[in-house]
């Protein structure tokens, strides 16, 4: 008889190139080391390796990618350790600490054989819900480098026309924009007169409180700005900042489009719609980033500890301190506290939690964290019943509703 295999598990060292693994046996002795390249015969050669190992787990520090993909199609039961934690690991395995993929890699792989009853196995999530997450942070991404590039261009134009940096309310508004794209610099706008800012007005349909008198006056009042040579310089600067956002804000806009198709079509879509002021980015970025794998979060908190809604207790001796907590997703925080913050402007339940908040002395944030963390149990229930938020069965919500009555 063929003794059976003994236990053995897997580090992997994930790379842009070459990924560095590192299997171990039971008594944490080092079986085999060696690398694959990021290809498709290397990810083959990978998956055919460690099933010949018999690893019972493989551990790795991203929980996506091609090299997640081949595992989890392959059977195998992966765990996610972050980068943070594998950085804090090394000082157990040395006092240098040093970065090294195939020293990380046996870090990864011992962590799991010692520690693996602690760590939860990667459940990944829908085909659809993966490509709604994706969509979801592109468009967040455009969405920061238009707020960047606008801060890039106030600076630009406080230097050479500072006049229109405070003519309209939102240097990124599509009425701000035309103006720059019609009169990027100080010599262009000296043509305009009060009658001709108005007339101009008028043509773009703006609808702004200020008339063309107001306007012209506010822009006359400013410092003059650059004119004569190398003003055309600073112009072709300030159309190129005009050009640059308006294409990002065209192109956010259109995978917006995707996000709210994406998000009809998705089974779970109906649940996160039916929330007061969650829209259809909003409510997408939700999905998105808490998911469909209902096994992931057995419990409300589970839910709300990896939001960072949840607060972190520190204890010691007779000293004990409730502070915030920072280690969370850091997506999933931001999608929830912003719609935790906008909510309370259309669910009276809402915003009666924020404003006892603050009356107990919470600042706005604190108060915010507080609204997104009663939040999360109406979400979760929701979420897992596969059903919609409906405000006639949200009782606290009808006891706050009857509360002026009684």
């Amino acid at each position: 008889m063929h003794p059976a295999p003994t236990t053995t598990y897997a580090g992997i060292d994930w790379a842009s190139r070459n990924h560095a693994i590192c299997v171990v046996d039971a008594t944490g002795s080092v079986l085999e080391r060696y690398e694959v390249e990021h290809r498709e015969a290397g990810l083959r050669s990978l998956v055919r390796r460690l099933t010949a190992a018999h690893v019972d787990g493989v551990a790795i520090e991203r929980p996506d990618g091609p090299v997640i993909d081949a595992l989890l199609e392959a059977d195998l039961r992966v765990v996610v350790i972050a980068s943070r934690h594998v950085k804090a690991l090394r000082s157990r395995y040395g006092l240098a600490g040093n970065k090294d993929d195939r020293a990380d890699a046996y870090v990864l792989a011992d962590v799991l054989r010692t520690d693996g009853h602690r760590l939860r196995p990667l459940l990944p999530d829908s085909d659809a819900t993966v490509a709604l997450r994706a969509l979801v942070r592109a468009r967040k991404d455009l969405v920061r480098t238009r707020v960047r590039l606008v801060q890039q261009l106030s600076a630009h134009l406080e230097l050479v026309f500072p006049g229109a940096v405070d003519l309209f309310d939102d240097l990124a508004s599509p009425i701000a924009q035309a103006f720059l794209a019609r009169f990027p610099s100080a010599e262009r706008a000296a043509w305009l007169s009060p009658k001709r800012m108005a007339a101009w007005s008028r043509a773009q349909g703006y609808c702004g409180r200020r008339s063309g008198k107001e306007l012209h006056t506010r822009l006359v009042a400013a410092p003059r700005g650059r004119v004569g040579e190398g003003a055309d310089a600073m112009a072709a600067i300030t159309l190129a900042f005009v050009r640059a956002i308006g294409e990002i804000r065209q192109q956010a806009d259109a995978l917006a489009g995707r996000i709210g198709e994406q998000l009809a079509l998705h089974p779970d879509g109906h649940i996160f719609t039916s929330l007061p002021r969650s829209g259809s980015v909003r409510a997408a970025a939700l999905l998105a980033e808490i998911g469909d794998c209902r096994e992931r979060f057995p419990t409300v908190e589970s839910l709300a500890c990896l939001a960072g809604a949840a607060p972190s207790t520190r204890q010691s001796g007779q000293h004990r301190v409730v502070t915030f907590r920072y280690a969370c997703d850091k997506k999933l925080r931001d999608a929830l506290i912003d719609f935790a913050g906008d909510s309370r402007h259309a669910s009276p339940w809402a915003a009666d939690i924020y404003r006892r908040a603050r009356a107990g002395g919470k600042r706005h944030p604190h108060a915010v964290r507080i609204l997104a963390r009663a939040w999360l149990g109406v979400i979760w229930r929701c979420w897992q019943d596969h059903t919609a938020y409906d405000p006639n069965r949200h009782r606290a919500l009808q006891r706050v509703l009857l509360a002026p009555a009684a």
